[in-house]
């Protein structure tokens, strides 16, 4: 059975951190492209970040710089960690496996997992 679920959501005042992480389980991780998604009340899910199988990221324009994917195939584990936190980051954040580069950019995945809030504010 395949499971993807997510931790490490919480409340962060803006300039804030944290790190987000993908526990996956019935498939071998170091097959699948996995990527983070989220979606804010009233709008599009979006793609924050990909990691290809074969090592190379992406990450949207908006968080560049701020947020690093990672990946440990061995403890089938998925990380987000993010920095400089901004209200504009507050979603639910989805760690989900991803066909290709180009379905992440219009944000489809395969397997995704429940979510995890996460709320940047004062």
């Amino acid at each position: 059975q395949v499971q993807l679920v997510e931790s490490g959501g919480g409340l962060v005042p803006p300039g804030g951190s944290l790190r987000l992480s993908c526990a996956v389980s019935g498939f071998t991780l170091d097959y699948y492209n996995v990527g983070w998604f989220r979606q804010a009340p009233g709008k599009e899910r979006e793609g924050v970040s990909f990691s290809s199988s074969d090592g190379s990221t992406q990450y949207a324009d908006s968080v560049k710089g701020r947020f690093t994917i990672s990946r440990h195939n061995a403890k089938n584990m998925v990380y987000l960690e993010m920095n400089s936190l901004k209200p504009e980051d507050t979603a639910v954040y989805y760690c989900a496996t991803v066909p290709t580069l180009t379905s992440w950019y219009l944000g489809y995945s395969d397997w995704s997992g429940q979510g995890t809030q996460v709320t940047v504010s004062s």
